[in-house]
C-alpha cells in the first residue's frame, strides 16, 4: 500500500545480497570431535551446512578463503532459496571466483564480480561477460555429465526437473535470448520503485537518503559507507563506481526477477525488479577489514569509503580462493598440506574437488526432515532474515544434536525502528526455542552479536565445548591464507532480519525467559501481492505501511517465472 509519504518497505520481495557481514563458516561450527580428529589417515571429516536464504554465497566463499586456516574437512553446502535467479546468481558468482587466473587475473575478476554482484547497470564488457557465461551454463544445466565434468564443485541433483528447466530459461535471458534494453529497462524500473518508496518525499530524496545513512546506518555501525557512494546507489542503483560514470549504462539482468501479478481479474507473468532499494550492498564486505588501517578515522571521519572497503575485501577472498587452486608448491591447502608431510608425490593444481555445493528444491525446507538423508545430518544451520518464518521444528530436525544455529538480524534494516528491531528478536529467540535450540552462551569475537542470533542444539556434550577448544591451525608462512575480512565487535544487543509478513511483536520487546514456552505458531507469509499491469515496470506490489505497533511486512515472493 503506498500513502503519501511512500510504501516505507525499501526491502523489496526479493534479495540480492545480504544484509551482515560474511562469516567463516567453520569457526561458526562445533568443532571436530578429538577422536574423530586422530584417525584421518583414510577418512577425512565432513562439514554438512544447510544455508537458507543466503542469496549472495558470500559466507561459502569466505569459508573457502579461510580453509587452510583449518584442520581438514571436506565441506558440504547445501543452499535453500526462494527464487531460482538466486541460484542462478550463486552459480554465476563461483563461476567467476574460480575462474582460472589465465583467463581473467585477480583484479579484472574482482571489478567483475562487484559490478555483477551490486549494480543495477553494467560496463559494455561486463555485460559482455555476463552474456558469455550465462550461455555457457544454460547448455551445461541440461546435461548433468557435462555439467560434473566442467563444475565438479556443482550439484545440481536435488533440484526438480521443473526447476533446471526454469534455472535453463534464466540463463538463456541472462545471455540476450530477448534483445534489446527495454526488455529489461533497469533506469526506469529503479526510478519507479523508488517513486513508490518516498512518495510524496521523493523531491527530497536526498535528504531522505543522508536522515537514512546518518541517523541509521551510521548509528548501527556503518560508518565507513560515505554520503557521495550512498546518494549515488540510492539515486542510480549504482554502488561500484570503479570507471567513469557514464560507462554505466547496460542493465543488469542478473537483477531481474519474475511475479505473478493481478490485472483485471487474472494472473498475468511479469518481469521486473523487486530488490532492495533502501540499504545497499555496502554491509556484505564493506564495514568490516582485516587491514586496521582501512578503517582508520582523521578527524572523526573514516578514511576510506566502504567500496573501497568492499574491493579490497574482495579482492583478498578471491586469493584466498585461488590459492588453493594452485601447484602445492606455491600454495597451502589444507589436503596438500596434509599429503606433503606423509611424504607423498608432488602434484598438478588440484581441482577444488575438497567442498561440494548442493542446491535443494526451492519449497523442500518444511519437508527436509521425511528424507532420511537429510534428517539429523546437519552441523550448521544458517537462516536469513528473510527466511526466518521457515525456522520451524521441522527444519531443526534437520540438524544434528551438539548443531549451531546462527539467525541472521536486521541490524541495517533502514525501515526498521529500534522498538521494532528489540520485537523482532524476540520472536527469533521464540522460534528458535520452538525449534529445538537453545541459546548460546559462547562469545565469538569475530563476530558480532548484534547482527547474528547463535544456538545450538541440545543433545549431545560436544555442543557445550567452546569453539576456543579448536583454534585454527596455522599453516607455515608459505601456506597462509590472509583472512578475507576480520570482523569488528560492536556492542551486543540488536537482533533482527528483514521481516516476513505477519510478524507481530510479542507483548514483551525483550528476549524470552528461559522458563518461558514459544508460541509454536511460526511466522506467517504475507498474502498475495497484486498490482495493475501498467505498474507492472514500475512499482513492487504489495507493500504496505507498517503499523506503529506491529512490525513491518515483506513482500511474498512469488516463483521465478519460466517462460519470460
Amino acid at each position: 500500500m503506498t500513502t503519501p509519504a511512500g510504501s516505507g518497505t525499501g526491502f523489496g520481495s526479493v534479495s540480492w545480497w545480504g544484509l551482515s557481514p560474511a562469516l567463516d563458516l567453520q569457526a561458526e561450527s562445533p568443532p571436530v570431535d578429538p577422536d574423530l580428529r586422530e584417525d584421518t589417515e583414510h577418512t577425512t571429516p565432513e562439514l554438512d551446512v544447510l544455508l537458507v536464504g543466503s542469496v549472495d554465497g558470500r559466507h561459502l566463499l569466505r569459508t573457502l578463503a579461510r580453509a587452510a586456516l583449518w584442520p581438514r574437512r571436506r565441506l558440504h553446502f547445501y543452499v535453500l532459496e526462494n527464487n531460482l535467479e538466486a541460484v542462478a546468481r550463486h552459480m554465476l558468482i563461483f563461476s567467476l571466483a574460480l575462474e582460472e587466473p589465465e583467463k581473467m587475473g585477480l583484479q579484472e575478476r574482482s571489478e567483475t564480480f562487484l559490478e555483477v554482484w551490486g549494480n543495477a547497470l553494467l560496463r559494455p564488457q561486463v555485460a559482455a561477460f555476463v552474456r558469455a557465461q550465462a550461455k555457457r551454463l544454460a547448455h551445461l544445466v541440461p546435461e548433468p555429465d557435462r555439467l560434473a565434468e566442467q563444475l565438479p564443485w556443482l550439484s545440481l541433483g536435488a533440484l526438480k526437473f521443473r526447476e533446471r528447466d526454469a534455472l535453463e530459461a534464466v540463463f538463456r535471458f541472462w545471455a540476450g535470448g530477448e534483445k534489446g534494453p527495454e526488455v529489461f529497462p533497469m533506469s526506469r524500473l529503479w526510478d519507479s520503485r523508488l517513486r513508490h518508496y518516498l512518495g510524496s518525499r521523493y523531491d527530497a530524496r536526498r535528504g531522505v537518503s543522508d536522515w537514512d545513512l546518518h541517523m541509521k546506518l551510521h548509528d548501527r555501525g556503518a560508518r565507513v559507507i560515505h554520503t557521495r557512494e550512498f546518494r549515488r546507489w540510492r539515486d542510480t542503483g549504482v554502488a561500484f563506481e570503479l570507471r567513469d560514470s557514464s560507462a554505466y549504462h547496460v542493465p543488469n539482468r542478473t537483477l531481474a526477477s519474475g511475479r505473478l501479478l493481478s490485472h483485471h481479474g487474472e494472473r498475468v507473468a511479469a518481469r521486473g525488479y523487486w530488490g532492495d532499494i533502501a540499504t545497499g550492498p555496502f554491509v556484505a564486505f564493506g564495514i568490516e577489514a582485516d587491514d586496521e588501517s582501512l578503517l582508520r578515522t582523521s578527524n572523526g571521519q573514516p578514511v576510506k569509503t566502504a567500496s573501497e572497503i568492499t574491493q579490497h575485501n574482495v579482492t583478498e577472498l578471491f586469493r584466498g580462493v585461488a590459492a588453493w587452486r594452485r601447484p602445492r608448491a606455491s600454495q597451502g591447502h589444507p589436503e596438500q598440506v596434509h599429503g606433503e608431510r606423509e611424504g607423498s608425490p608432488q602434484r598438478a593444481a588440484p581441482s577444488p574437488e575438497f567442498f561440494t555445493v548442493h542446491f535443494l528444491p526451492l519449497s523442500s525446507a518444511q519437508t527436509l526432515h521425511h528424507k532420511t538423508c537429510y534428517k539429523g545430518r546437519f552441523q550448521l544451520l544458517y537462516v536469513a532474515c528473510g527466511m526466518v518464518h521457515l525456522l520451524s521444528p521441522d527444519l531443526g530436525a534437520c540438524v544434528a544434536p551438539g548443531g549451531h544455529l546462527i539467525v541472521e538480524l536486521a541490524r541495517y534494516l533502514v525501515d526498521l525502528r529500534p522498538e521494532q528491531l528489540q520485537g523482532f528478536s524476540a520472536r527469533v529467540g521464540e522460534l528458535a526455542q520452538a525449534a529445538g535450540f537453545t541459546p548460546s552462551t559462547q562469545t565469538t569475537p569475530s563476530t558480532p552479536s548484534e547482527t547474528f542470533a547463535r544456538f545450538y542444539k541440545a543433545g549431545d556434550s560436544a555442543c557445550l565445548r567452546s569453539h576456543a577448544s579448536l583454534q585454527p591451525v596455522t599453516p607455515p608462512p608459505d601456506v597462509l591464507v590472509r583472512p578475507a575480512v576480520q570482523s569488528v565487535t560492536p556492542p551486543p544487543d540488536v537482533l533482527v532480519p528483514p521481516l516476513e509478513a505477519g510478524n507481530q511483536p510479542p507483548e514483551d520487546p525483550t528476549q524470552p525467559s528461559e522458563g518461558r514456552t514459544p508460541p509454536s505458531e511460526h511466522l506467517k507469509l504475507p498474502s498475495e501481492s497484486r498490482a495493475s499491469l501498467p505498474e507492472v515496470q514500475a512499482v513492487p506490489p504489495g507493500t504496505q505501511t507498517p503499523k506503529p505497533e506491529s512490525l513491518p511486512r515483506l513482500p511474498d515472493t512469488q516463483p521465478p517465472i519460466s517462460d519470460l
